[in-house]
């Protein structure tokens, strides 16, 4: 590997207009693709074979009308005013109107003239039978001269009306012009009302979740390259490679969105890791050819060469080891977590090949530049002092103190874990936004009017056992009555009917999150409730509150055989390029240890709002479901990308000569301040994400920079050092029959070295 890396190294250097043009030809076909296809994103998330998804599935096949989307407005009067007044009432007719008019959005006076006999069946036993009509008696429809409004109810004090409607289509397949038509015919009863109009989150704007809060984080990364590599021409080489790197993975996967469906946090979640990595993975290469050209006296060339072969083979290796933890999600089994694994591995692979490749090529054209005279300077000073910088003082005090170090973490750490035990899952929504959103006003706003179950809405489905009974209106009207007399229901009305299915459509009295609402969809789901039982009938629920908890559920239920495989597959890979058992298993306690304690501090920040205001937000809330999942397969590759570098240059001391715990004082000197360099270009990095305002974009950011910070300062710094003290030269042992079988990968270069070193002493004798 290390000998196959330098020659590519070497040729890039010299010819590196090659390697330079192929890269841009690469992006030019990239955005080519984009500017013919289009950027096709999406806000759906669909949890394959669960209950939920079971019945949206079944109402498409079915009663497609009854399938769609779902969108609601609030109007809200100012304060000790009403609604129902003339000018007010003709305003929101209107406005209802208008939005009825819209292409994709259900009219009720059309669906009610179109409707089968079985829907007309369906509305004769609800006006014959009192109990199909049952509502709530504080609230009612908005009335305009004795005639309701349709999809309209107003408060029991006339102050606040919620307007629900539904999309003859699925949320996700709803265009921006449809949402934008929505908005703008419902603006319009603000002119000269004093209404206040709040459009629900259902009509929110699904955008790619980057603003300029990434910006702050690029250039922190930029001043840290600066000073660990204490030139801008060589702090500007990690920063051009990861920003091509990730052109052209999240171009990428932009280019082809309009075939696959692609969810919003996906290009998110693959430019926080490809930034990340690419710019860490140059960083690496950078530093080790000019360390090769001052403290060997190569050229750059030649420096650049035997860089790519040795910090180039690590970075292969690590980047293989975050692929193989983001590729594990596969197994779960889930498409939208299959997607955004596949691109956010995808685009690492990217910038594993740009380091590999194009960076020696801009090494080439930089030539001798990339280490100024005053660099050199200051590093032979450097080495003159004897190394008796901070790095070599916390190095030989951890080795000193290596148990109390062990002990110390293991406390600290723990501790930090605690609130994990409280974690809540779910999807973050309006109930969490910020309190000037108006997703948050029109959530607190219904709350206040008709009760926070009204934000979450339930989607029932009733079929005989017997599929050779037809569902009839007397059994219609005896579901409504039982479903409205189960504890925590609200309302409850009959949406459409078929001869195998009657629809409901269920109002908990609870928020959306909470776990009383849970138990409620549990309870209707069972075959063993009161209702399946007396009426011989299955309910199947769903809606986009059902649809949340069957995710938090089944991720929940995947998350242990997700971290099962990822370990499996990781500890293969790390004793492939150790030689070692003791450093892959003590890599991964250590990473188990940091993921508990971030996932503790997590909670006690987005769960409780612990410190909200530092961070941007309100009002804490459950965190994302599909977070830990996402968050512990890139927290674990790029933990055991600190891993390989860092402990692979410790085994590179102890191959070339270094014992017990020199080896390990020595490989820290060599790499610490760069990895430190890396750890701070991350956190920045990911930290730029914590300040957007989509709520699950500053929850994987914030989780992800905490998880670095761990990992990187505490374990890698802390506890690897101290644990490879205890064991010394025994960490590389490795049983013979076992030596046998591993091939031997050279990740430290030994073979190249070995090789070079050979021709050198060829080249002298002659």
């Amino acid at each position: 590997m290390s000998t196959l890396l330098y020659r590519v190294g070497k040729t890039a250097f010299r010819k590196p207009g090659y390697f330079i043009l192929g890269w841009i030809l690469i992006l030019g076909i990239v955005v080519s693709m984009i500017s013919v296809n289009g950027v096709h994103i999406s806000s759906e998330m669909k949890i394959e074979g669960t209950e939920s998804q079971k019945v949206l599935d079944q109402l498409a096949k079915e009663l497609p009308a009854a399938s769609g989307g779902q969108g609601s407005v609030v109007f809200e009067a100012p304060p000790n005013e009403r609604l129902d007044t003339p000018e007010r009432l003709a305003a929101i007719t209107k406005g209802v109107n208008d939005v009825y008019g819209i292409k994709d959005v259900i009219n009720p006076a059309d669906y009610a003239a179109e409707a089968s006999g079985a829907t007309a069946e369906m509305a004769q036993a609800a006006s014959t039978d009192q109990s199909a009509t049952v509502a709530a008696p504080s609230y009612g429809p908005l009335m305009v001269d004795g005639v309701p409004v349709p999809g309209v109810l107003l408060s029991p004090d006339g102050r606040i009306a919620l307007f629900q409607f539904q999309f003859t289509i699925e949320q996700s397949a709803i265009t921006q012009d449809v949402f934008d038509s929505v908005i703008d015919s419902i603006m319009t009863v603000e002119k000269g009302t004093h209404i206040t109009v709040l459009p629900g989150e259902t009509l929110k704007t699904v955008s790619i979740g980057v603003g300029s809060a990434e910006i702050v984080g690029l250039v922190i990364a930029a001043v840290v390259l600066l000073a660990t590599l204490g030139s801008v021409v060589a702090a500007g080489l990690p920063l051009v490679t990861a920003l091509l790197g990730v052109g052209i993975g999240v171009g990428g996967a932009f280019s082809i969105s309009k075939f696959i469906e692609m969810p919003s946090v996906t290009s998110v979640l693959a430019l926080m890791v490809g930034l990340a990595v690419g710019i860490d993975y140059a960083l690496f290469i950078v530093n080790r050819q000019r360390r090769m050209i001052i403290d060997q006296r190569l050229s750059a060339q030649e420096a650049a060469a035997r860089a790519i072969g040795t910090s180039g083979s690590a970075v292969f290796f690590a980047g293989l080891t975050v692929i193989v933890a983001l590729c594990g999600m596969l197994v779960i089994g889930l498409t939208f977590l299959s997607t955004m694994a596949l691109v956010a591995a995808a685009t690492v692979l990217i910038n594993v090949f740009v380091a590999l490749t194009l960076l020696p090529a801009l090494l080439g054209l930089v030539g001798e530049r990339i280490c100024s005279p005053k660099a050199r300077e200051k590093s032979a000073k450097s080495n003159k002092a004897g190394g008796r910088g901070v790095a070599d003082r916390w190095i030989k005090f951890v080795i000193k103190y290596r148990w109390a170090t062990i002990v110390a973490i293991i406390v600290l750490l723990g501790v930090a874990a605690i609130p994990i035990t409280k974690m809540e899952m779910g999807i973050p929504g309006a109930a969490s936004a910020n309190l000037d959103t108006a997703a948050r006003q029109s959530y607190d706003a219904i709350s206040e009017g008709f009760g926070e179950g009204f934000n979450g809405p339930l989607i029932l489905v009733a079929e005989p056992k017997d599929s050779s009974t037809p569902v009839s209106p007397e059994l219609l009207g005896n579901l409504v009555k039982e479903l409205q007399s189960q504890k925590n229901v609200a309302q409850v009305s009959p949406l459409g009917m078929t001869e195998d299915m009657a629809i409901f459509s269920l109002i908990p009295e609870t928020g959306p999150n909470d776990k009383t609402t849970k138990n409620l969809v549990n309870d209707l789901r069972s075959s063993e409730s009161s209702i399946a039982q007396t009426y011989d009938v299955k309910l199947g629920v769903t809606g986009f509150t059902a649809v949340n908890i069957d995710m938090s559920t089944k991720l929940a239920e995947v998350f242990p055989i997700y971290v099962g495989i990822i370990i499996l597959l990781s500890l293969i890979i790390l004793l492939l390029v150790f030689r070692s058992i003791i450093v892959p298993i003590k890599a991964t306690i250590g990473f188990l240890l940091s993921i508990l304690a971030t996932f503790g501090i997590t909670t006690a920040v987005f769960q409780w709002g612990w410190l909200h205001s530092l961070f941007g937000f309100d009002t804490g809330g459950p965190l994302l479901s599909f977070m830990p999942i996402i968050v512990t397969g890139i927290l674990y590759g790029l933990a055991m990308d600190y891993q390989v570098f860092l402990v692979s240059s410790m085994r590179e001391s102890y191959v070339h000569g270094h014992r017990g715990t020199e080896s390990v004082v020595h490989g820290y000197k060599q790499v610490s301040r760069v990895v430190v360099g890396a750890a701070v270009i991350m956190v920045s990095v990911f930290a730029g994400f914590i300040f957007t305002d989509d709520v699950m974009i500053k929850q994987i950011g914030f989780t992800l920079a905490v998880g670095i910070l761990i990992d990187a300062f505490i374990i890698r710094m802390g506890l690897v050092p101290a644990i490879m003290a205890i064991f010394g030269n025994k960490a590389w042992a490795l049983p013979k029959w076992l030596d046998r079988i591993l091939p031997n990968l050279d990740v430290e270069g030994e073979k190249l070295i070995a090789s070079l070193n050979a021709k050198d002493n060829e080249h002298h004798k002659s």
